[in-house]
């Protein structure tokens, strides 16, 4: 039987999580105070031929309960119950930005400020993603891409604490790129914008594509931009991270940016790397 407890930070997308596990075949039971968890999985082993793949979420909302968990965690050990947990976090501003929009407080200060909610949160669940055997940071995923990125991992065989490397376009007259960890400034390349034919499409198309890499400089850079990546990688991999954000910036983050952005994500993505690409300013 395949036991797997998903938890992770408040508005990371657990419950979207549990959605795509349960179009993978899995029983999935939300919110289970966690004292109750040997029991329950001692009845799915128990019904392990009708009940092949159990997810369970357990998170804060199991209050002072949530404080048994890792006894629970350690009775299941004892019982000889395996299980793997998947971990689900994103950013600081990434979860301000999603609690505003639903207009929710944290959990664990309703009456507070939700950034001081966040931040107590991470503490009480620090031990709990130093055991995650799976971690996916939200940050930058769509839910179709979460759900993509659920697939791999659990259908495809996908590593555990595999890095996710976001790879960002973005426009430096529209702001800079607040999360990016590394950033690299492309506008020391031709700017199609003043090519009139080619001003109003975007990266995406080949005829901007072509332009932008019939420069040799093009494609040097690129070059040494993925050989530096290749090498920061497994460190980043060693110090814990598991989300590097990568910002690509142009002028107005909708010829060049866009282009050399893609283009370095399908070569990490060839490499076997989990990559994503998003470009932020393309439809301003």
């Amino acid at each position: 039987m395949e036991f797997l407890v998903i938890t992770g930070m408040s508005g990371a997308g657990k419950s979207q999580a549990m959605k795509v596990m349960e179009d993978m075949g899995y029983y999935c039971m939300d919110n289970l105070p966690p004292q109750l968890l040997p029991k329950f999985a001692e009845l799915c082993y128990e019904s392990k031929k009708t009940m092949e793949k159990v997810a369970v979420v357990v998170d804060i909302r199991g209050g002072e309960f949530f404080n048994s968990l890792f006894k629970s965690l350690d009775d299941l050990a004892d019982k000889g119950i395996g299980y793997k947990i998947l971990f689900l976090e994103a950013s600081d501003n990434v979860l301000i930005k999603r609690y505003k929009e639903l207009r929710r407080p944290h959990p664990l200060t309703p009456e507070g400020s939700i950034i001081e909610g966040i931040n107590q949160e991470r503490q009480m669940l620090k031990e709990l993603k130093d055991r995650a055997y799976y971690i996916i940071d939200t940050s930058h995923l769509t839910i179709g891409m979460l759900k993509e990125e659920i697939y791999k991992i659990f259908l495809e065989g996908g590593e555990k604490r595999k890095l996710t490397i976001s790879i960002t376009s973005f426009g430096y007259k529209n702001g800079m790129l607040m999360d990016g960890d590394l950033i690299f400034d492309v506008r020391f390349l031709p700017n199609p914008y003043y090519i009139p034919e080619l001003k109003e499409i975007s990266g995406i198309n080949e005829d901007i594509k072509n332009y932008v890499f019939k420069w040799p400089q093009t494609n040097i850079f690129i070059s040494k931009v993925v050989d530096m990546l290749e090498f920061l990688i497994p460190y980043y991999i060693d110090e814990g991270k598991t989300q590097l954000v990568v910002g690509i910036g142009c002028t107005g983050g909708f010829h060049r940016s866009v282009a050399i952005a893609n283009k370095i994500g399908k070569i990490l993505i060839s490499n076997g790397h989990r990559a994503i690409v998003n470009h932020r300013d393309i439809n301003r």
